[in-house]
């Protein structure tokens, strides 16, 4: 729902806007890069076939044409459900009742899962399933784009299996113990043999290169839901990956998936077509003053 300002304890406020939607770090980040124009199939542990609401979350993402033979419906599980206000400001504020029994599922064949793939894409929610996937697209030689959405370990062997490691502001301080981003990310980079970074909303993105870290700024956008804008970016950094672009293009591409999310209400409601993205880069190139 989106109100105007969070209700204080004990009070009723109205709503403008109300709906329901599928989420979660990797179902946003896959309807996004389908509607980027990705090949894209999801898998994960969700509840089992008596769970509406896993029902509901298959049925939608196969409606953005996403192919879900890799969902594994976890006897007796269910998934998880949030309650999410949105105020005037884009800001919010979740409630969640999470899954039960879905943590320690792992995928019924991994080689079977990536063997059409050209990236994947996983977060650190459920490891047990993420981790053979990596290790079958390591055999594969392609890239492993890492959303570290849950504080871990800097040694944490589903890290090191990224190619590309990309932490939220939060996690990454959590992760590392440090709050400055050059000093965390070089922390995390000493563990990593591949590329890191961390988005930071309207601050944009930091990443480590060489030369020390790099920076790049968020769009300039009139935010009205920020909600699922970390996951936009990160599906369509992965499939820009997949497209072979060069990492520049692929933080541009990801940034400007994430920012025309946070114009609209809704999570993967709200993510950008290709033509979408494609015309927001164009008037972004136009209206920016020459170097």
């Amino acid at each position: 729902m989106r109100v105007k300002a969070f209700p204080a304890p004990g009070t009723k406020i109205h709503a403008t806007d109300f709906v329901i939607t599928g989420g979660g770090c990797a179902a946003n980040a896959a309807v996004t890069a389908a509607r980027l124009g990705g090949r894209v199939q999801f898998a994960g542990p969700l509840g089992d076939i008596n769970d509406a609401t896993s029902d509901r979350i298959v049925a939608d993402l196969i409606k953005e044409g996403i192919d879900c033979d890799g969902v594994l419906r976890a006897p007796g599980g269910t998934a998880s459900v949030s309650l999410i206000l949105l105020d005037a400001h884009g800001e919010k504020t979740i409630a969640t009742r999470r899954g039960v029994k879905l943590a320690g599922a792992s995928p019924a064949d991994a080689t079977k899962l990536v063997a059409n793939c050209d990236a994947v894409l996983v977060d650190n929610r459920f490891p047990e399933f993420v981790t053979p996937v990596c290790h079958a697209a390591h055999k594969r030689r392609i890239p492993i784009v890492v959303d570290l959405d849950l504080a871990t370990k800097v040694k944490d062997p589903l890290l090191a299996l990224g190619t590309h490691v990309i932490a939220s502001a939060e996690a990454l301080r959590a992760t590392t113990g440090l709050e400055d981003y050059a000093a965390a990310l070089q922390k995390l980079g000493k563990q990593l043999s591949g590329f890191v970074a961390v988005t930071d909303g309207p601050h944009g993105v930091f990443w480590l290169e060489p030369g020390g870290m790099q920076h790049m700024p968020a769009f300039d956008v009139e935010a009205v839901d920020t909600l699922g804008a970390g996951d936009a970016f990160h599906g369509a950094f992965t499939l820009a990956l997949a497209e072979g672009r060069d990492i520049a293009d692929c933080l541009r591409f990801a940034s400007a998936a994430a920012a025309i999310k946070c114009t609209r209400f809704g999570g993967t409601t709200g993510a950008p077509t290709r033509a979408e993205l494609e015309a927001f880069l164009q008037q972004q190139a136009l209206s920016s003053p020459p170097a």
